[in-house]
């Protein structure tokens, strides 16, 4: 299995809408595997923030530039404009100001790209009302009480919330993940109730008259 196939589903995705030699800014960056790919696969220069030392450990150990910080007090350390992209894969839904954090991606990249488990998912629906508890599944898995998701959005949610703040959505594909299998199918048909996991390439609004 090549590193590639290591990558989880949706930032196989994440990798394809990265231009080579792209500047790039990771939220989130976990143990460093995207940006490790992005470096060494596709010539980028990349960036990491994150809040847990031990994926910051992991990260300096493949030689990435990391640093600990949290996304919700913003990326004052950055200037406007200073990469061409900027990934918030999977953590969305775990800050506590999402909105905020959107507007400080979109202020330091010049596009933004998002992933984010879609909460309208026919499972997750089904589960809720027929089991009556909180759904548990492969793209949501934990509990309610263990839970990081502190904001449940879905892929119709999160375009409206996009709008609102700022942002246009310039690319959305939304997708049907099989991480065991490693297979990831796009879904065309009424997104909102089959995709499991959603991939946005957003970017600042056009402001008339700016």
């Amino acid at each position: 299995m090549t590193f590639q196939d290591l990558l989880r589903a949706d930032l196989r995705l994440v990798t394809e809408m990265i231009p080579h030699g792209s500047r790039v800014l990771d939220l989130g960056c976990g143990d460093g595997s995207l940006m490790a790919h992005l470096r060494d696969e596709k010539g980028c220069t990349v960036r990491g923030i994150d809040l847990s030392p031990e994926d910051i450990a992991s990260a300096l150990g493949r030689g990435l530039s990391v640093v600990q910080a949290d996304l919700d007090a913003g990326l004052t350390g950055y200037a406007d404009g200073s990469f061409d992209y900027v990934v918030l894969s999977q953590t969305l839904q775990v800050v506590r100001r999402p909105a905020f954090v959107l507007g400080e991606m979109l202020r330091v990249g010049q596009r933004g790209v998002v992933t984010f488990p879609n909460f309208g998912h026919w499972r997750v629906r089904g589960y809720l009302a027929l089991r009556g508890r909180m759904p548990v599944s492969r793209s949501i898995p934990f509990s309610w009480y263990d839970t990081p998701n502190i904001h449940h959005t879905t892929v119709t949610d999160f375009r409206d919330f996009v709008a609102a703040n700022g942002g246009a959505i310039e690319r959305e594909v939304p997708l049907v993940t099989r991480e065991w299998a490693g297979q990831i199918r796009r879904v065309h048909i009424w997104p909102n109730l089959f995709a499991d996991t959603a991939v946005a390439l957003v970017k600042r609004a056009h402001v008339r008259g700016a």
